[in-house]
């Protein structure tokens, strides 16, 4: 069985590469004969860690396997990642185990390109602002992936804890050559795309703040009690989800604006592959503002490991 770290997997795929994969993944998802059960959960709360138990099977991409995840908190303040996870492919003739690569950099490597991937099925064409919520490694590739489909000329960072921006910024502006600077909610009226990566409980801002014609990716939030659109803002857009089922079980955003008779369960009816198998419409106008909401699935994983392994193999890492 071959065994990557993360050193091997960065040396095995970029994210304009994973962008495509991650079409591949979402159409087979949606419209093909993938099958990916909604994730198992594990809370110890002696210590406040989640873990997550993700298997999935996508047979035209010939990828079998699991995703384990775990997560705490309180990592951030003893210099630790967030999230900590593996990624466990079988031969999908066999059932032999193949590889098991460290995933902590897969999982916020494919957000990101599923983020791009809306991003450019979504946003308007002429966008070049953004806001981004959050510094930690899932906001970095959240902006990495915009600009990979979008020609951004600035961008406006908000996080609670301030005195972590300026590193994000100096990180970012220099790997993407885009000028990145502090932001405020006032901001927001500028900006054409938002990312919002963080862990938050409550909506990170309100629907009066938003630009006519924006695109929203909201990632941060995976469990029912979490959230960071409004449920004003999901009531009045295009919202595009990642997976119906996962969406309803998991995210918090969508949870909270049908407990609030925002929003019914047939309004949460378009999947991001549908929209790229172009079984189902996207953005309708340029005046809209278009929500795409994930929560993640172990089918984006996949197809990221599946590639890496053979590139790996190639490489005879």
């Amino acid at each position: 069985m071959r065994i990557l770290s993360q050193k091997d997997v960065r040396a095995c795929i970029n994210m304009e590469q994973a962008i495509t994969l991650m079409k591949t993944a979402f159409i087979e998802l949606s419209v093909g004969e993938g099958v990916v059960p909604v994730r198992h959960i594990l809370q110890n709360p002696n210590n406040k860690t989640t873990a997550l138990f993700m298997p999935a099977s996508l047979p035209q991409n010939n990828s079998l396997g699991l995703k384990v995840v775990g997560m705490n908190e309180n990592n951030l303040d003893i210099n630790l990642p967030l999230i900590n996870a593996v990624i466990l492919l079988l031969d999908t003739k066999t059932g032999t185990p193949i590889t098991l690569m460290d995933a902590s950099w897969i999982t916020a490597l494919r957000t990101g390109a599923g983020s791009g991937l809306a991003t450019d099925l979504l946003a308007r064409k002429d966008a070049n602002t953004a806001v981004i919520f959050g510094v930690g490694v899932q906001a970095k590739t959240q902006l990495e992936a915009i600009c990979a489909v979008r020609a951004i000329s600035k961008v406006w960072v908000i996080n609670r804890t301030i005195s972590k921006i300026d590193a994000f910024c100096e990180e970012m502006t220099a790997k993407l050559d885009v000028e990145i600077v502090t932001g405020t909610l006032e901001h927001i009226k500028q900006a054409d795309i938002i990312c919002t990566a963080t862990t938050a409980f409550e909506p990170l801002f309100q629907h009066n703040h938003l630009k006519e014609g924006a695109h929203i990716n909201a990632i941060g939030a995976y469990t029912a009690e979490m959230s960071e659109v409004s449920p004003e803002t999901i009531a009045n857009s295009r919202l595009v989800v990642d997976r119906q089922d996962a969406c309803l079980h998991e995210a918090g955003d969508i949870i909270k604006a049908m407990k609030g008779n925002y929003i019914s369960k047939s309004d949460v009816n378009c999947e991001l592959g549908e929209v790229a198998a172009k079984v189902k419409s996207g953005r309708q106008n340029e005046h809209e503002i278009t929500v795409f909401k994930s929560v993640g699935n172990a089918a984006q994983d996949l197809v990221v490991a599946q590639y890496v392994y053979k590139k790996a193999t190639e490489k005879k890492l």
